[in-house]
């Protein structure tokens, strides 16, 4: 049985344009939230723009369609798509810079030094915890190496407490990567990676 054009447009297209609209501006809004974040103060209101008015479309739509079900579905599950969406592409994006803090009951000194020949820089001081004595690392690193830092104090210490924060700016730090870093098109001043 074929649907006649007025049942097609109404429950077929209509609800698949306001999907993919509402798709595409929560996904654009998790983007320039993250842009904020990172201080990302150029790119994040130009997302803004497209993200504003791609929504207009969508609820514009909606409110020409009050009494079609399928439009208000459309609409909230373009809404939860567009969340999962903007948190993929955060994730393959990894922009920016945090810190990870490594939180020990035992000797940390293997992790340090493989944390530091692989050119991450580690800070380390002693400190007392609830259960005795521990020791703390800190390193600020690029987020997209969480889970090579992450693999290397598991195969040392797999019961060590880590949290990961982000980090808005930094200067002066041990990188990989060669060269200046980079955040928002700009070097940090003295932000070059130094030799040993």
């Amino acid at each position: 049985m074929s649907l006649d054009p007025t049942t097609l447009s109404a429950f077929v297209i209509t609800p698949l344009l306001i999907f993919a609209a509402r798709l595409l501006d929560v996904s654009l809004g998790t983007i320039r939230i993250m842009m904020l974040a990172r201080g990302r103060r150029t790119i994040a209101p130009l997302l803004g723009f497209v993200e504003i008015l791609v929504w207009l479309l969508a609820i514009r739509q909606v409110f020409q369609h009050l009494d079609n079900w399928a439009a208000f579905f459309a609409y909230a599950a373009g809404f939860a798509s567009g969340t999962a969406v903007g948190m993929w592409i955060e994730d393959k994006l990894a922009i920016g810079v945090v810190a990870v803090r490594i939180i020990t009951s035992e000797r940390a000194d293997e992790m340090i030094e493989m944390l530091r020949s692989s050119d991450y820089g580690a800070t380390s001081f002693n400190g007392t915890g609830q259960d005795g004595d521990v020791q703390l690392i800190f390193t600020i690193i690029k987020r997209r190496e969480i889970d090579r830092v992450t693999e290397i104090v598991r195969q040392n210490n797999p019961r060590a407490f880590v949290t990961v924060s982000d980090v808005r700016s930094s200067s002066e730090g041990f990188f990989p990567q060669t060269g200046r870093f980079r955040l928002g098109g700009k070097p940090f001043p003295g932000f070059s990676r130094k030799g040993k």
